[in-house]
């Protein structure tokens, strides 16, 4: 077998590692492997300029640190000599249901890449599927195919169709590249006469249980600050972003807002994937990367760093048997620190070499409300060409996905009463032959929202359509929709999916192959407007603060927060800390460089910000302090919530419960002490200021802190925290309270009055009635006024 131009170059990278493992891989046994028995499934940058340094020196060797309890990446692989093991699932690759092949020549299949630093060395396909029985086995076969080479072809024998079968496939790694495409091809017949090429019967299923068993070899590479974020993150791994953050034995209020920013721009280019970052005090890990903040006074005591000679970015190899890298942000002083993290995160395009000294960094202009880069732009008309690229928008054939386009909106869109957030759509399609049932579908998420039909080509002579064959020849057409998307299905995590569906023709037997000659594509200039809509929102709602960090993110710098950690901050407070502003950073897309970190008994002086509070009870002196303003409260030793009646109530109209106006007050105070390690996550409007606002994340020192954790990163749990007060477990969420409304944001007069109105039945017939007393008396002032001067006419 031949391999392709592109792989090759990968050889002399790899070394003799990789030929070994060439030369050993069994080629035939995954040409035609042994059938097994039924198995199943397996389981904007700133202006930054720099002056050349001194490269600072390698750490010393690293010693055994304290370091937080966070929980472990998903699949984060094996270690095993000279690089890891990894394995992944279809369905962690992005495949969210099993794939179907269906037709004499279906295909589909998934991408996976492979880090910069690392080479494949051995990979091995886990395929899980199962066939149609009605499929000759001398005719039928499914394909494997890695880039467009074919990796093996496997039988598809008469006694396994219709059951689950699980075969291994061995690649040959020299086909695997940095961006990569697994694919399945079914090469099927049913019949050995005239066949239809879409008949039902031709059909394989994969399931999204199928994995990719991968061993990497690690490449070294010379540091460089120009690879940044890499070697610490790599947009190609797909794996949750662990990266331990060491910080002096004492931190100070600078270097902690240093580093939050730092971990801010690391979650931003982390994005779904998610990060960690377990604290460590003094030492760096034993092995891996590592970033390391330091003054000229505060330094981690186990890691020799150079002498500060101002803001410092630098990145060095770390000291034998350690392997990996440390990035190093040093700063004379906390200015300088603050500095150095601030050309770390908006201008690190700027960098090169080992170690740079920032000489000046221009700042850009100070951010607005909800102009986050992440957020769609809710003071204009915004085109789908800003949202996605151009290449993203067209797809082809039969079988193509869903055209995809990420509407990340503030949460507080104040939508009611309306349509939805209006679209106008431009599309192209090919022109059907006959009237079928072909649609373009528009959901957003899984919520339907249209079904725009697809026409056919006009036959009327009167039909101007008809005489549009001579301009566009290919057979397309263009259409223009205004679509509304209703208020509930636009979330702060929203995505519009368009999916162009055109019916298989039913060509009949005899009649060859069917061509896949359908194309679809959403025009560019399409625009989405939310502009016309005020931001107006009741809360407390965790829910808009787990989807987006609102109303944190209401300022993407998050300059009108403050972080309030406890007097005595342990290592799993600080992991916590650095764990949300990476979550504020994966949801605005910029860094936390405006954010506050303070004590509790410095709150006082920040009563004009939003606060993000962090301990356990016992340790937070706030939680007793405000314990009358929040549904929670604990000692350490026991704790009490408030739970709410709302689910035995009937709709209050004069409190307007439908909608919330006026959440009903506490059923009961419910008191325990359980040897569970549970987390709880509170907001509420902040005691020291009307408008602000306070979210708690309250977590003992262990389990509790890596269940809250957990759950912040989990798409599946997140959904699940809402309300006022959630109680965390493992993976389940409890809902114990809604906690007290009190209202952020602003409405016109006019849009105000109809909306408190809306809920007060009585008090807007009151109100008619009033009005229509005035307008009567006044009318009656004027007639007897015309009357009067009538009279003494």
């Amino acid at each position: 077998m031949k391999p392709s131009r592109r792989s090759l170059y990968l050889l002399p990278l790899a070394g003799v590692a990789l030929l070994a493992s060439v030369m050993t891989s069994s080629m035939a046994a995954s040409a035609t492997p042994s059938a097994l028995p039924p198995a199943a499934p397996f389981t904007p940058n700133a202006i930054v300029q720099a002056a050349l340094a001194t490269p600072a020196p390698q750490d010393a060797l690293a010693a055994k640190a304290t370091a937080a309890t966070m929980p472990t990446t998903a699949n984060p692989g094996i270690v095993v000599p000279g690089g890891r093991r990894q394995g992944l699932t279809f369905a962690e690759l992005g495949a969210l249901d099993p794939l179907q092949l269906r037709g004499v020549e279906g295909q589909n299949g998934v991408e996976f890449s492979v880090r910069r630093d690392e080479v494949v060395t051995s990979a091995i396909l886990h395929l899980v599927y199962s066939y149609s029985p009605a499929l000759l086995p001398d005719l039928s076969q499914l394909n494997v195919l890695i880039n467009g080479e074919l990796a093996a072809t496997l039988p598809l024998p008469r006694e396994q169709a219709g059951m689950q079968v699980a075969r291994d496939v061995s690649i040959d790694p020299r086909f695997i590249t940095e961006f990569n495409h697994v694919n399945v091809e079914l090469v099927g017949h049913y019949t050995r006469k005239c066949e239809d090429p879409a008949h039902s019967s031709l059909w394989a299923s994969v399931s999204n249980h199928s994995s990719l068993e991968l061993t990497y070899a690690t490449l070294q590479s010379k540091p460089d600050l120009a690879d940044l974020p890499r070697p610490f993150f790599d947009r190609r791994d797909v794996r949750r972003l662990e990266l331990p953050f060491v910080l002096p034995g004492k931190p100070d209020i600078g270097t902690l807002e240093a580093a939050g920013a730092v971990a801010s721009w690391f979650g931003a280019n982390a994005g779904y994937r998610g990060a960690l970052f377990p604290t460590q005090f003094d030492n760096a890990p034993l092995t891996g990367n590592a970033v390391v903040f330091a003054t000229a006074d505060n330094r981690p005591t186990g890691i020799a760093l150079p002498e500060i000679a101002g803001p410092t970015l630098a990145i060095v190899d770390r000291q034998a048997p350690a392997q990996g890298k440390l990035l190093l942000v040093l700063g004379r002083n906390e200015a300088e620190l603050k500095t150095a993290a601030e050309a770390l995160s908006l201008g690190g395009n700027e960098l090169a070499g080992s170690s740079v000294t920032i000489t000046n960094v221009k700042s850009l202009a100070p951010r607005a409300p909800y102009d986050a880069p992440n957020w769609l732009p809710t003071d204009r008309p915004v085109h789908f060409g800003e949202l996605a690229a151009e290449r993203d928008l067209t797809v082809s054939g039969y079988s193509a996905g869903a055209v995809r386009v990420n509407l990340r909106v503030p949460p507080d869109l104040f939508m009611w009463h309306s349509k939805g957030a209006p679209i106008d759509l431009d599309y192209r399609y090919s022109v059907r032959p006959t009237a079928d049932r072909s649609s373009l579908n528009i959901s957003v998420n899984d919520g339907f929202v249209e079904s725009l039909p697809i026409p056919a080509r006009p036959t009327s002579m009167f039909d101007p359509a008809r005489y549009l064959s001579s301009i566009l020849p290919d057979g397309t057409a263009q259409a223009h929709k205004r679509v509304y998307i209703p208020p509930l299905l636009l979330t702060p995590r929203a995505q519009l999916r368009l999916h162009f569906f055109y019916d298989i023709p039913n060509t009949g037997e005899c009649h060859g192959r069917m061509l896949e000659n359908v194309v679809g594509t959403i025009d560019p200039n399409s625009v989405i407007d939310v502009s016309s809509f005020p931001h107006y929102i009741a809360l407390p709602d965790l829910a808009a603060f787990a989807n987006s960090g609102f109303p944190f993110t209401r300022m993407a710098d998050l300059s009108e927060t403050a972080v309030i950690l406890p007097d005595d901050a342990s290592a799993s407070d600080y992991s916590l800390y650095l764990l949300e502003m990476g979550r504020m950073g994966a949801s605005t897309g910029y860094p936390v460089l405006g954010v506050t970190v303070a004590s509790a008994g410095d709150v006082e002086k920040f009563a004009d910000k939003d606060l993000l509070v962090l301990g356990a009870p016992g340790h937070q002196p706030l939680l007793q302090k405000w314990a009358n303003s929040m549904s929670f409260s604990g000692d350490g030793n026991a704790t009490r919530f408030t739970v709410s009646d709302i689910v035995y109530k009937v709709e209050d109209w004069w409190q307007g419960g439908e909608r919330g106006v006026s959440r009903p007050p506490a059923r009961a105070d419910l008191s325990l002490v359980s040897s569970e390690s549970n987390a709880v996550v509170t907001a509420f409007q902040s005691p020291l200021r009307r408008g602000r606002s306070v979210v708690a994340l309250i977590g003992a020192a262990g389990q509790s802190d890596a269940n809250l954790a957990s759950a912040l990163l989990d798409s599946d749990v997140v959904p699940m925290i809402q309300g006022a007060t959630d109680v965390i477990h493992g993976r389940s969420v409890t809902v114990t309270s809604n906690g007290n409304t009190y209202y952020v944001g602003h409405l016109s007069p006019l849009d105000y009055l109809r909306w408190a109105l809306s809920s007060h039945p009585i008090l807007l017939a009151l109100s008619g009635v009033f009005a229509a007393l005035v307008f009567g008396a006044l009318f009656y002032r004027a007639l007897r006024a015309v009357a009067t001067r009538r009279l003494s006419e």
